[in-house]
């Protein structure tokens, strides 16, 4: 939407997590003393929120109710579309934070997206542009919230936006220059089907034109389906994992006509985001590496396929969403894997995958745990000298754990307790 368009709206923020306030602060920018809609499941403490003024609140379990008194809702990502569809009328917008920014930034857009390797992506490619001197912002799921920074900004902006499939679904415009690096099932108790996330993904290139650049990942077969129907100029890539986020990367900084030298030392540079495919330590002449952020088996198989041989113990398991674990199980079989701990709720189910795909092969041994303390336990136990012991779950961390940082941080905290202890 463009901003003159909300002057005379009455305007509400659905959900008022980190994006929501960053959209109020926006439009109380844009508008002082306009009366703006807060609608949000939660209810609030106080102290927080009435220092706020000219703000109407629909805070607890009636909040839905608040929808049909706007004309434009501002809806937060992670709020599924089909949770307001019932109580929206033709009349009303249904809008983002994201569409805002896209409809009014007047600098350059940098998308990024895919099922994994988004933040490292995003962030590597806003190091390389930083270091050679160009205005550059890393917003979206990994960098600050977009809106505020529309206050400051001029023709002559970069902004690197990490893209979730949330922030793309309904977007009527891409960004000038696409990465897209995979597709895999995921997210698919938000939408209503695999296709539906797939279409949202799909938006990246959708409305591109042949002025605008694709870098996709050829090797990923529903990527490169949906790049055969972009108009964008594209720009295909190879890779696993790392090498896929470089590559793509890499590309980035070759349209922005960043020397070859300076490329490669960026990259040299780079710290990796934690959680993803991070190298613990060696404890006990073990190698552990911390790849919480893996949530679906493609993910998991990657690691395997990145670390090689000399992964003997692996960490799975978590929050259940029906993923399909027979590629990870065949995988498994294949690798040099000796030891799997397996959390539940999917720790049984994966078992079973990897049992029913090994028949007569020798299969790894298995443990169950309730806990990563016992888990890293048995990973110090079971894990030969100069092997690797790798977490990397497979399945979302809900349930046992808060979330992928915190079931990451408590596997760096136990194996490193535990492994100092067994030192020799």
């Amino acid at each position: 939407m463009i901003l003159n368009e909300l002057k005379n709206k009455r305007i509400l923020i659905f959900g008022f997590g980190r994006e929501g306030q960053d959209t109020f602060l926006f439009l109380r920018k844009l508008f002082p003393k306009k009366i703006i809609g807060v609608a949000d499941q939660n209810q609030y403490p106080t102290s927080s929120i009435q220092h706020l003024k000219n703000v109407k609140f629909h805070l607890g379990k009636n909040y839905l109710k608040a929808l049909k008194k706007y004309d434009v809702i501002v809806k937060s990502p992670g709020i599924p579309p089909k949770i307001i569809k019932p109580y929206i009328t033709k009349k009303q917008k249904v809008t983002s934070q994201t569409e805002i920014f896209f409809d009014n930034c007047p600098g350059k857009i940098i998308g990024v997206t895919g099922t994994k390797g988004k933040s490292t992506t995003a962030a590597l490619i806003y190091g390389i542009l930083k270091k050679s001197g160009f205005k550059v912002h890393l917003v979206g799921n990994i960098g600050k919230p977009v809106l505020m920074s529309l206050l400051k900004s001029g023709a002559g902006d970069i902004f690197v936006y990490e893209l979730s499939s949330h922030q793309l679904y309904n977007l009527k415009k891409s960004p000038h220059l696409a990465v897209f690096l995979n597709v895999y099932p995921e997210h698919l108790d938000y939408y209503k089907n695999f296709q539906e996330y797939i279409n949202a993904k799909a938006n990246i290139t959708k409305y591109q034109s042949k002025c605008d650049f694709l870098i996709y990942n050829s090797e990923n077969k529903i990527v490169r389906e949906i790049a055969k129907k972009s108009k964008a100029k594209k720009i295909p890539i190879k890779g696993k994992y790392y090498k896929l986020n470089i590559e793509a990367a890499k590309k980035a900084g070759e349209l922005f006509k960043i020397p070859k030298s300076k490329l490669l030392k960026s990259i040299k540079d780079f710290k990796f985001l934690p959680h993803r495919l991070e190298f613990v330590g060696k404890f006990k002449g073990i190698k552990f590496y911390n790849d919480s952020l893996s949530t679906i088996p493609e993910t998991a198989i990657e690691a395997l396929s990145f670390l090689g041989k000399n992964v003997e113990t692996l960490i799975l398991g978590g929050h259940e969403r029906g993923l399909d674990f027979s590629g990870l199980a065949k995988k498994i079989l294949e690798s040099n894997v000796k030891t799997v701990i397996l959390f539940p709720a999917t720790g049984e189910r994966i078992w079973k995958a990897i049992v029913k795909e090994g028949k007569s092969a020798k299969l790894p041994k298995p443990f169950f745990a309730n806990n990563m303390k016992d888990a890293a336990a048995l990973s110090c136990k079971y894990t030969a000298r100069e092997k690797i012991c790798l977490l990397s779950p497979a399945s979302p961390s809900f349930g046992i754990f808060k979330d992928y940082k915190e079931r990451g941080n408590l596997f760096k905290k136990w194996v490193k307790k535990f492994g100092r202890k067994n030192q020799k």
